[in-house]
């Protein structure tokens, strides 16, 4: 928690906004412009930035059909690289930025982080191992930290979701989700991520309250975070919000500065009613 609280400080409820970079070169859906792709991170971060948002983190969640980090190539990283680095000028220092590289680019993530200079990542698989659609994936704590360690980045905070979204959690139905929790906290998790079952599907607030009784790591919301539910999150130390700040909430669209703004009133009128 005190890593955590080095980073963002004592504010209720940090708002993290997402930006889903568009298809990168190699994917299927890559269009032919890494100018398109760069303006388009940019100009979102000029919105999040605008809007006073506590954190960014950029994801490549239209590299769809996604592939597991054996078989990802090395333009994957390279381009992440260079639209994280474009972002992290814009933001102020004030402002945190992370990256998730889909899918389980772990150590993927944590070389952009250090190259870009961002502060977080966002990482799958840390503890237990599960299906996912794009077939197994295995715990990562003890090689990812030794990475971490190797490569001099200890300063880069390590998110880990905990019983992901889209996922098959069958192999660890005997193993509950505060349990997951426990092991992450063991395993020198820098804070952990409850989901919903889907992008965009809201995160069950029993969770979050049960994930806070069995651990004093940083607790995260990490999917179907809104405006209307915001409050029955104000106790998580941060919720990252992506479909939501978007044109007629579909992850796939531009973000919409209006939705970003009438976000941070909100939840600037419940931080204040709670002091």
């Amino acid at each position: 928690m005190l890593r955590f609280r080095n980073l963002f400080g004592n504010k209720k409820c940090n708002i993290i906004g997402m930006i889903h970079v568009g298809a990168l070169p190699g994917t299927p859906r890559y269009e032919g412009s890494l100018r398109q792709l760069l303006d388009n991170a940019c100009k979102e971060a000029e919105i999040y930035r605008d809007c006073n948002v506590e954190g960014v983190i950029l994801e490549n969640m239209h590299d769809v059909p996604y592939i597991q980090p054996k078989n990802m190539g090395p333009e994957i990283t390279a381009h992440m690289t260079r639209i994280c680095s474009e972002v992290r000028k814009i933001l102020p220092e004030k402002i945190h930025c992370g990256v998730q590289v889909l899918a389980s680019g772990n150590k993927e993530a944590l070389s952009i982080a250090q190259a870009a200079g961002l502060q977080f990542v966002r990482a799958e698989g840390f503890v237990f191992g599960h299906v996912a659609d794009e077939g197994y994936t295995d715990a990562s704590a003890g090689t990812l930290l030794r990475y971490r360690t190797n490569i001099k980045a200890e300063e880069i905070l390590i998110f880990t979701d905990i019983k992901k979204k889209h996922s098959s959690h069958a192999i660890t139905s005997d193993v509950s989700l505060q349990e997951t929790a426990k092991a992450a906290e063991f395993f020198l998790s820098d804070g952990v991520i409850i989901t919903g079952s889907s992008t965009g599907d809201p995160a069950d607030v029993q969770q979050l309250s049960d994930v806070k009784k069995c651990t004093e790591l940083p607790i995260l919301i990490g999917s179907g975070v809104t405006a209307n539910n915001v409050k029955e999150y104000l106790k998580a130390d941060g919720v990252i919000v992506g479909t939501h700040f978007k044109v007629n909430e579909r992850w796939q669209n531009n973000v919409d500065p209006n939705k970003v703004l009438k976000f941070m009133d909100v939840i600037n009128k419940l931080r204040n009613n709670e002091q």
